[in-house]
């Protein structure tokens, strides 16, 4: 049928985006969602999964309820500032009550039982705080071996965004994303801020969407608060789509362009919490400058406007 695909998310506006990409392609076989705290709390993020599965459709979909807190240290905030005190600008109350009901199952059952029984590895997408995807990894290593790959939106080669140094989803649980990105031996592609916030999109694409039909007006109109917050970060009317440009490439291999670099993720308790170390540059092992971080791949590039597009011919369904 196509991609076979687990998102772990904690919608949010973007996650929003990322969700609907999955849900309305007809080439992904959406197998599950599970649910993490990080940008509103975890009954909230929980809460509009479900309710966007249900605006697209797809109450075929079963969603588990994973982590409310990170692996050791208790998160200083969330992102309500950004998405809202409901995580969608305040606007969930327009999307329709879910007629499937949560999952018995937390996250890392569903999403080992989800992975025993495909009978091909699947891809597991995780936009958002990487608690769920460490315990699932701790707890059951055999899962591994049913991964394709983790297309996992976070952190930042050149610059954070929830700190200076840190982008929000490693910062929320630095612990959980080590054990991720560099403990653990699983196909990698790293989806960064450097990358996601050059394929943001500006007024014309979102009318564009808000003129598509119930859906994307729907979602356009969940963006307020969003939006806002980053036309103060440009300085001019456009909106970054983070979690949708990893979801992209998990359904898409190829659509960004990679580098392979090692990865570490800073895990004290300065200034420096929860960065991603990206060492770009080219040493041998026998360098005594040699990073011991992890080499994964990192998105570096992608054709903008050919990323935008596809996006939109997703969510529109000018690709059905």
């Amino acid at each position: 049928m196509g991609t076979k695909l687990i998102i772990d998310t904690d919608p949010g506006v973007d996650d929003a985006l990322a969700i609907a990409l999955a849900a309305l392609s007809p080439d992904v076989e959406l197998l599950g969602v599970t649910s993490v705290f990080g940008n509103v709390p975890l009954d909230r993020t929980t809460s509009n999964a479900r309710r966007l599965l249900e605006l697209f459709g797809r109450a075929d979909v079963p969603v588990a309820a994973g982590a409310a807190r990170p692996l050791i240290y208790s998160k200083p905030r969330d992102a309500k500032e950004v998405h809202g005190g409901d995580g969608l600008s305040g606007h969930s109350y327009t999307l329709p009550e879910a007629s499937r009901p949560l999952e018995e199952r937390d996250a890392v059952r569903l999403m080992l039982d989800l992975l025993e029984t495909a009978d091909e590895p699947v891809t597991i997408a995780p936009i958002g705080p990487l608690t769920n995807i460490a315990a699932l990894l701790a707890a059951h290593p055999g899962a591994a071996a049913k991964i394709a790959r983790l297309v996992i939106m976070g952190g930042g080669v050149t610059f954070g965004n929830s700190t200076t140094a840190a982008e929000f989803n490693i910062w929320s649980d630095p612990e959980a994303a080590r054990r991720v990105l560099v403990e653990e031996d699983v196909p990698v592609v790293l989806v960064p801020l450097d990358l996601t916030h050059r394929c943001a999109v500006d007024a014309e694409w979102l009318a564009k969407l808000a003129s598509s039909g119930p859906i994307g007006a729907t979602l356009e109109g969940l963006t307020s608060t969003y939006r806002q917050h980053y036309t103060r970060v440009f300085g001019e009317d456009r909106m970054v789509m983070h979690d949708a440009v990893a979801v992209a490439e998990a359904i898409s291999p190829g659509i960004l362009h990679t580098e392979t670099y090692r990865v570490d993720v800073d895990c004290g308790l300065g200034p420096a919490r929860g960065q991603t170390l990206v060492d770009r540059r080219r040493l041998g092992e026998d360098d005594p400058q040699f990073s011991p971080g992890r080499p994964i791949e990192v998105a570096m590039d992608t054709d903008l406007d050919g990323l935008r597009g596809f996006v939109l011919d997703r969510l529109t369904g000018a690709a059905r």
